[in-house]
């Protein structure tokens, strides 16, 4: 199949770690902060081509977000990995199959069998819940796939020890939970508009990228913009982040729209 181009929109559904921002039971001044672009839903993103909706990964708070943009229709699912924060919602797709039937969701086998054992009353056959959603697993690997006449390009990033899947869509790629990522697989990541990466905190951490290894990331892969994700309050105050990054450089906030 030949890939056709696409005008894609991109709306950042959630920015925050794992915990969100502000973080439960928390005083830091960043989680008492009124600015709105300090306060983070878990991590996820929204692309839109053609009248069609995906999203990567489907948090707890996937609920809120497809409120707050007022999404009508998602028609499949790219899942990153399996940890809590970005599959927590998958049950908040019922009122999507509704309307499609069963939603196709790309993945790999891993976070598949992870789903499944987590998930038991949705991917069961005989003993599958009556009210849950239908979906329709692909599994993913190393190689491109299509949604559409659109290529997606799996790319694996290490997140601890742990295996995550990252995607590129044509000039856009989006990468969450990395600490590592092999020269091979950063090799498909060459000539990039739009590169999308974590940058949890100042301080290193074991399984994320902090604000120096993903600045240096970036001035590696040489995207046109690169806009972090999968922020902590540790990171500190949006705007005074934002001030010291370059130019091309940019902190998404929960609801940010973007054009690729």
């Amino acid at each position: 199949m030949n890939s056709t181009k696409k005008s894609l929109k991109v709306t950042f559904l959630g920015t925050g770690t794992s915990q969100g921002v502000p973080m439960i039971a928390s005083k830091d001044p960043v989680c008492l902060s009124t600015d709105q672009k300090d306060k983070r839903l878990r991590s996820s993103v929204l692309i839109s081509w053609d009248e069609k909706n995906y999203v990567i990964d489907c948090g707890p708070d996937f609920r809120q977000q497809m409120l707050r943009e007022e999404v009508m229709l998602i028609n499949g699912v790219l899942f990153t990995h399996e940890h809590a924060d970005h599959v927590g919602g998958i049950d908040d797709l019922r009122p999507y199959c509704y309307k499609i039937g069963e939603m196709p969701i790309y993945l790999n086998e891993r976070t598949l069998r992870s789903l499944e054992k987590r998930f038991e009353y949705i991917f069961s056959v005989e003993n599958r819940y009556p009210g849950a959603p239908s979906v329709t697993p692909t599994i993913v690997d190393k190689e491109p796939f299509f949604i559409d006449d659109v290529e997606i390009m799996p790319i694996e990033v290490i997140h601890g020890r742990l295996p995550v899947t990252a995607f590129r869509i044509q000039d856009f790629a989006y990468l969450t939970d990395v600490k590592y990522i092999t020269d091979t697989e950063k090799a498909k990541l060459k000539d990039l508009d739009v590169l999308v990466v974590n940058a949890l905190r100042i301080d290193e951490h074991p399984t994320h990228f902090n604000l120096e290894e993903a600045l240096a990331f970036v001035e590696e892969i040489k995207p046109k913009r690169a806009y972090f994700t999968h922020i902590s309050h540790k990171l500190g105050f949006h705007r005074e982040v934002s001030e010291k990054l370059p130019n091309n450089v940019f902190l998404a906030y929960d609801g940010l729209s973007i054009e690729v």
